[in-house]
């Protein structure tokens, strides 16, 4: 249910494409309500549906995508009737800004660095000259970069990798939006890169007040920053909750599978586990459960009937049968209930 504190919401969220004459389902009936500077991550594996159900609310579908059934609610305003540049340019970047994963896509190489940064407040916040300058170096100097002023002059060639993803940010944060969206921010940095540009994130969502949505097929990524977890599979929410209750007491056979798969949990002299199968093709309708092919304890039900969310607290549902009373009693695998165990749960079915 929607609250006061909810800053965006997705309701009941369709979203297709269209390739040679098919019509391809992305996103399924999706409905998500974000709290007002929470951080929120969404997961799942490459091609589940994360990054298209994010830049619908910034009207960044490819032009053979289009929202064809639902809602998405901001402020009063439902982003899902949007149809023109003009209006999406209110949004865009003033309110919701996004950080991509690469950034040698997102920074043009023969600009500046400064002067991309100074382009998007002079968009979005009509500062000019001198004062859009200031604010610039002001972002530069906000996400860590030592020296901006020269480094305002500098080009994208002459930063490193995690440099140039501190540029993006500022580039994002630069026009002080309320909800920045991160996608896959340190898929192309090394580990400890990676640790610095997500405590810098978490450091600017602080002082700047932001609400941040974190994009990421690697559950350890997420899990020092992220207040929920929504786990997204072929195009739908299949298990919401906190992030301790969806890492200690996962509910969902698919998120037991992605947790599984985390390299921290393997055992030394033994095959990382690797989830069997593949996703569904989704120019087809989905019945049933869409993980059942791939899961060894489907139940027969998994093949015939969506699941409905099932509460497992105030906090944490997930969409699957094995929640039902009347389903029987299915153990994880053992990853998952030495997880249990090291986060203290108890499991009573």
């Amino acid at each position: 249910m929607t609250s006061e504190n909810t800053i965006l919401s997705f309701e009941d969220l369709e979203i297709q494409f269209t390739l040679r004459g098919q019509i391809l389902k992305a996103i399924r009936g999706v409905s998500l309500d974000v709290q007002r500077g929470e951080s929120l991550a969404i997961v799942g594996e490459s091609g589940s549906g994360k990054s298209v159900f994010t830049k619908s609310c910034m009207g960044l579908l490819d032009a053979n995508g289009s929202i064809a059934a639902g809602h998405i609610w901001y402020d009063g305003h439902d982003l899902s009737q949007y149809k023109t540049e003009k209006e999406w340019l209110s949004i865009r970047g003033r309110e919701i800004a996004m950080v991509m994963q690469d950034p040698m896509t997102s920074l043009n190489p023969l600009k500046r660095i400064g002067d991309q940064i100074a382009e998007a407040v002079v968009l979005h916040q009509g500062l000019k000259g001198a004062a859009a300058r200031a604010a610039a170096v002001g972002a530069l100097r906000a996400v860590g970069i030592d020296e901006p002023e020269r480094r305002y002059r500098q080009y994208p060639h002459e930063f490193s990798g995690g440099m140039r993803q501190r540029v993006v940010i500022a580039i994002a944060v630069a026009c002080r939006p309320k909800i920045l969206i991160c996608d896959e921010p340190t898929t192309a940095l090394d580990v400890t890169i990676q640790a610095q540009i997500l405590e810098l994130i978490k450091a600017l969502q602080r002082k700047l007040d932001l609400t941040t949505i974190y994009i990421t097929h690697d559950l350890g990524v997420v899990a020092n920053v992220a207040d929920r977890i929504a786990v997204m599979y072929a195009g739908d929410i299949v298990e919401l909750g906190t992030c301790r209750e969806v890492f200690y007491d996962p509910r969902h056979p698919y998120t037991w599978a992605l947790l599984s798969s985390l390299p921290q949990l393997g055992i030394k002299g033994e095959d990382l586990y690797s989830i069997q199968g593949t996703p569904p093709n989704l120019f087809y309708e989905v019945q049933g459960d869409a993980f059942a092919p791939r899961n060894p304890q489907a139940l027969n039900i998994d093949f015939v009937e969506r699941p409905p969310f099932f509460e497992v607290s105030p906090t944490h549902k997930a969409r699957t049968w094995l929640l039902d009373p009347r389903a029987p009693k299915v153990e994880p695998p053992v990853h998952i209930q030495e997880l249990r165990r090291m986060g203290g749960v108890r499991h009573d079915g």
